[in-house]
């Protein structure tokens, strides 16, 4: 396997929603149970410059063909009454084990101007109940958010987030025996490269093939100017080493005429066979799906 190829990208169609329809979406979690599949996202009312009017929430929806999505009327995680959420949830990840269903979010404190990485967990993606923090902000490791969560090869879990330091964005890596902790730091492998695509700024991506020998994660990479495109990096079975990483972006936001934000940003991948199916964002404001093929 020397990468992949993007035979298509497509506009995911969110249907059946009350007020959703005036929203920005992004951060597209989706995955697959029992031939149907099931879409956490985030919508934003507004992009104002005045932070209270654009509040994120995280809506949950259902579909057949994992590209048209019937949403529900209302969001299943929003904001307070914590301080640690109350100005916004945001980028949603599921994992299911053990008969609880868990979604790892971010969670804003405009009062504190902090960020959080936040749990809610159930019975299952209806029963969800806020669990309160995973990973505080600290002042090496600020504001971590964009949680993935996977069970590798050997058996340990492994928590993947995006932080800040020194005006940049970075990939953490921490590591623990269950979904509850306590999470040990690691070395994620995934760095900012001089000269190319991703000299700045880096963030998390789903990974495939999770408990095989050679998982992937497409990330997120950017220059200084946040101009976000997604690649992808290759670790080996104990998540020690990045073996193979894209030397171009797989994927790059179209050219625009308007002054939409310059972003492309992966947010859940499902394998089917051959077939993987990677749901991103795009411009901060809608919802894709692309295509891929290992070549």
């Amino acid at each position: 396997m020397t990468g992949f190829t993007v035979l298509n990208t497509e506009p995911m169609t969110l249907g059946g929603h009350g007020r959703l329809s005036g929203m920005y979406t992004l951060s597209p979690f989706v995955w697959k149970c029992d031939e149907v599949y099931h879409l956490l996202l985030r919508a934003v009312p507004t992009r104002d410059d005045d932070p209270r009017l654009k509040i994120a929430e995280i809506w949950y929806g259902v579909g057949a063909d994992g590209l048209r999505f019937k949403m529900d009327e209302g969001p299943l995680i929003f904001p307070g009454p914590d301080a640690w959420d109350l100005d916004g949830c945001e980028d949603p990840t599921v994992f299911s084990e053990g008969g609880t269903t868990y979604v790892w979010y971010s969670g804003l404190s405009a009062a504190e101007n902090v960020g959080r990485l936040l749990r809610a967990s159930g019975k299952d993606i209806r029963s969800l109940k806020k669990d309160g923090v995973v990973l505080d902000s600290t002042t090496s490791c600020a504001n971590p958010k964009e949680a993935t969560v996977i069970r590798s090869g050997d058996g340990r879990w492994r928590l993947f987030f995006e932080f800040a330091r020194k005006a940049a964005s970075h990939i953490g890596l921490v590591e623990a025996g269950g979904p509850d902790g306590p999470w040990h730091p690691r070395e994620a492998r995934i760095e900012a490269r001089d000269g190319a695509w991703d000299n700045w700024h880096l963030s998390t991506g789903p990974i495939i093939g999770e408990q095989s020998e050679a998982p992937t994660m497409f990330y997120n990479g950017a220059g200084p100017a946040a101009n976000w495109r997604i690649g992808w990096a290759t670790y080996n079975r104990d998540y020690s080493d990045v073996i193979a990483r894209s030397d171009q972006p797989l994927i790059t936001p179209p050219k625009s005429d308007d002054s939409g934000t310059d972003i492309a940003f992966a947010a859940s991948a499902v394998e089917d066979g051959d077939d993987i199916w990677l749901y991103y964002s795009l411009a901060d404001k809608a919802v894709m799906r692309a295509h891929l093929r290992r070549t």
